[in-house]
Order: structure tokens, then C-alpha cells, then sequence
């Protein structure tokens, strides 16, 4: 990946604190994928598919600009922005403290505390749950399909020895105003949460993580989410298992609750294979949602070879909602 910097980016350092001027630098780097996709939902037993009548063909492209400076005191700040198929999808700032650590603040949907570890099971390519869709009942992402940071906010986060937290804070209303004012739907709850990775021994991580995430819908109700996991490297091959739990509050109590692992091989340094599973169980229903799937990707230098497909029965926790999603494309970093 090539990057284009070039000197003289010191209005950064006034937008954080006062301090003296310092050098900085800007980058750009994107990606573009051409994918070929096919996707089947059969609901009842029936044999209709979703998003067949159009192109199976696709073309997506990401850039990202980066600027950095140093400043007296040896920290560094930095802001960044991505621009996704038109939309931006991450705008955010840092400050790195050194030792202290680094607090970031994402002013888009970026994930933080809980929801950087929604789904950690290594994969050659996309998760088990992608593309998995029947009639609009969708597998969601992560192991749970529900853990994650939502909406803008800070992040935390400090290595310590063999140990890594961090700690995410939501505020309340979810969304970022570009001018100072207020903006997000004033009912709605802050979200806190924080986790831990554990580097027990050469290649095994533990991790656990737990919050209390605002309700979209219950104005001032947080909803309880947890989750944990472990990998384990042992040379060419990756093995993850995670679970996943979430309490919903609001005119009734239910319980969403995920079991998901995936096995991940490097066949050398530029291929890997990997296979995977997830259950997903809601109290209140009767079935259990059910996903499996296997991914590949092969690189030569900057372009990449890309597949993976997913199978999923019960979708969306539905009797009898079966769903196919097979993807192939090839990918381009610069």
C-alpha cells in the first residue's frame, strides 16, 4: 500500500489544544473490489429468491485520509476520514498519549469499548453471517448479531504488559452535531462498557467484555450485554470460540444469547481457508437461527482473490427461513 504525504499540516494541532506549532503529515490510501454475488431465501418451504432481478455484479471502493502531528510534549494527534461508495462511514480523532494510552472519538457509527470485539473469530475473509438475508430477516453481524458500540463516542484504550482495555462511552442522543450544538433523539440512553484481552501464553488470548448499551426504543433503558472469547495460534492454523449474551429490556424482558467458532488456516503467506459456525438462540421464539460458512482469499501484492459462502437455517430466529450467500471478487489496495 502506497501512501502520499507531505509536510505542513500544523491547523490540526489548534482544533485539540492550545500548544505550539509541530510538523505533520497526510496520507491517502483506498480500496476497490469488483464482486460477483449469487443469494437465495426460501421462506415456508418455499422456492423464491431475494435480489436476483438485477446485476449480480458489484464494484465497491473506499478512500481514507489520514493527517498526523507530534507535539512538544511527545504525544501525537491525528484525524482521519473515510469516505465509503460516497458516504462517510469513519470520521474520527486521536490523541496517543504514550504510555498512558490513546483516546479516540468517533463522530460516525465507529465501533467502541464492547463492539470492537463483537465478533473476534479469525476468518480468510468475510464472517459466517454475511449476505445471509430471507425477505428482509437478516442474520446480524457479530457473534451475538446485537453487541456492538453504536452511534458516536469515545474510546479508550491501554496495553499493559501481556494486557489490553479499553472502555467505550456513548452519549446520549447517539449522534454528533458538526458545529457544537445538540443533535440524537433526546430520549434515548448512554451506552458504557469496557473489555479486557488477556495474552495468557504464546498464541492464546482471553477476552471478555461487558456494558450496558442504550435501548433505541425504550427512552432512558439500557439493555446488559456481555460477551467473551478465545483464540488460540498454533503455527499455520487459528482457532476462535465466542459467546455472546444480551439482555433487552422494555415492556418485556428477552434474552438473545450466541455460541459461534471458526477454524482459519494459512496454507502459506499469501493463502487461507477457513470454516465456521454459529448458533444463535431468542427466548422468545421456538427455533434456534443456525450459520455456517467457509471463506478463502489469495494475494499478490497490493491485489487480493477473495471468496466465501455462507449457508443459514432459521433466519432471523424464523421457522423454515433458509438462506444462501456466495461471494467471488477480486480486491485492490493502494
Amino acid at each position: 500500500m502506497k501512501n502520499w504525504k507531505k509536510a505542513g499540516l500544523t491547523a490540526l494541532a489548534s482544533s485539540l489544544v492550545a500548544t505550539s506549532a509541530f510538523a505533520g503529515a497526510v496520507s491517502v490510501s483506498g480500496t476497490a473490489g469488483l464482486t460477483y454475488t449469487g443469494n437465495t431465501g426460501a421462506q415456508d418451504g418455499e422456492t423464491g429468491q431475494k435480489g436476483q432481478d438485477g446485476s449480480r455484479w458489484g464494484l465497491n471502493k473506499s478512500l481514507s485520509f489520514s493527517g498526523s502531528g507530534e507535539m512538544d510534549n511527545g504525544w501525537t494527534v491525528s484525524i482521519s476520514q473515510t469516505l465509503k461508495d460516497g458516504s462517510s462511514t469513519g470520521l474520527g480523532m486521536t490523541l496517543d498519549m504514550g504510555e498512558m494510552g490513546s483516546l479516540n472519538y468517533e463522530a460516525d457509527t465507529g465501533a467502541r469499548g464492547i463492539g470492537k470485539i463483537d465478533d473476534m473469530m479469525p476468518t480468510a475473509n468475510e464472517e459466517v453471517w454475511d449476505g445471509i438475508d430471507v425477505n428482509g430477516a437478516t442474520a446480524g453481524g457479530g457473534v451475538s448479531g446485537k453487541v456492538s458500540g453504536g452511534g458516536s463516542g469515545f474510546h479508550y484504550a491501554k496495553s499493559v504488559d501481556m494486557v489490553d482495555i479499553g472502555f467505550g462511552y456513548t452519549p446520549k442522543g447517539g449522534s454528533t452535531s458538526a458545529n457544537g450544538g445538540v443533535s440524537g433523539a433526546g430520549g434515548k440512553s448512554s451506552s458504557v462498557s469496557g473489555t479486557i484481552a488477556i495474552k495468557a501464553t504464546d498464541g492464546l488470548t482471553l477476552g471478555l467484555g461487558i456494558g450496558t448499551v442504550g435501548n433505541t426504543t425504550t427512552p432512558g433503558q439500557t439493555d446488559d450485554h456481555q460477551t467473551w472469547y478465545i483464540t488460540y495460534v498454533y503455527g499455520p492454523v487459528t482457532f476462535g470460540v465466542q459467546q455472546s449474551e444480551i439482555e433487552t429490556y422494555g415492556s418485556s424482558t428477552s434474552n438473545d444469547e450466541s455460541m459461534g467458532w471458526s477454524v482459519l488456516y494459512a496454507v502459506n503467506d499469501e493463502m487461507s481457508i477457513s470454516y465456521g459456525s454459529r448458533e444463535n438462540e431468542d427466548d422468545q421464539t421456538t427455533v434456534d437461527e443456525e450459520i455456517t460458512g467457509w471463506s478463502a482469499s489469495y494475494t499478490m501484492g497490493s491485489m487480493s482473490f477473495v471468496a466465501h459462502r455462507n449457508k443459514g437455517s432459521n433466519v432471523g430466529n424464523a421457522s423454515n427461513n433458509e438462506s444462501e450467500h456466495t461471494e467471488v471478487g477480486v480486491t485492490f489496495a493502494f
